[in-house]
């Protein structure tokens, strides 16, 4: 065991590193839309906020849940959520609202976050 990391005890929500990807993934979005036209203030810019704070929302609600079942629901819906945001990213593209710096950054954050909410999921069921 040469070079092994001590594992930290998770003991809330915020030391889920999916719930942290998430996290980063919230403030970045909302930095993105600021720059969207007014008009999309209370259509793709509403969406897009309301995604990414799902992710993280249903994050931190599923791990206060009591049953394993229930976690995975809640982690499941994050992860609907997530795709539901990718595709707003892609639109927000197609309808030129953000450039292809912006869509890779965005993306890239939407990848990680897909990735250890993946196996956030994948440990989940193991338990159940």
């Amino acid at each position: 065991m040469k070079n092994e990391e001590p594992k930290t005890k998770i003991r809330q929500f915020t030391d889920l590193e999916a719930w942290k990807s998430s996290r980063v993934l919230v403030k970045n979005v909302y930095r993105a839309c600021y720059l969207y036209p007014k008009e999309e203030q209370y259509g793709l810019v509403s969406q897009m906020k309301r995604s990414s704070v799902s992710v993280a929302s249903n994050i931190a609600e599923g791990f206060k849940r009591d049953t394993m079942k229930d976690k995975v629901h809640f982690y499941v819906m994050a992860h609907g959520s997530l795709i539901e945001l990718q595709n707003q990213i892609i639109l927000s593209l197609d309808l030129q609202f953000i450039d292809d710096r912006s869509y890779d950054d965005l993306m890239s954050l939407c990848e990680r976050a897909d990735k250890l909410l993946t196996g956030l999921i994948r440990a989940s069921k193991e338990r159940l």
